[in-house]
């Protein structure tokens, strides 16, 4: 077994870290993707892999995302619900892989709700 050096441990514990971060509730951004039946066949598989690229690429660890059953508006599918930290949720709506890397960018990123592909603002919250 090779010996391990300084740069494989930090990358051990830059894999983790995130991980470590949002167990102990160190998060300030919460994105919940729908994947009820509806929304899974409306393509919220392709949303959920879509926020997880973007996290990836903004190398951040204070975004948790979690998914939850169908919202109730299956002809809104496929949805999504942004909650920052002292700012009311967002729920968005009828979204794709270009929409939602556009609110993690405007929204998650840089804290302006995206208007035109919310639908409601103020929904359930977890802060």
């Amino acid at each position: 077994m090779p010996r391990l050096t300084v740069a494989d441990l930090q990358k051990i514990k830059d894999k983790h870290k995130a991980e470590f971060a949002l167990r102990e509730g160190g998060y300030t951004v919460k994105i919940i993707v729908h994947m009820g039946t509806c929304g899974i066949a409306a393509g919220a598989r392709n949303i959920m892999t879509a926020v997880m690229d973007e996290i990836s690429k903004a190398n951040r660890s204070d975004i948790i995302v979690s998914t939850s059953g169908c919202a109730g508006l299956c002809a809104k599918e496929p949805l999504a619900t942004v909650e920052l930290a002292n700012q009311p949720p967002v729920r968005y709506s009828d979204l794709t892989d270009e929409k939602i890397r556009e609110i993690f960018r405007e929204h998650v990123i840089g804290g302006k709700p995206v208007e035109k592909y919310a639908l409601v603002s103020g929904c359930e919250s977890t802060y």
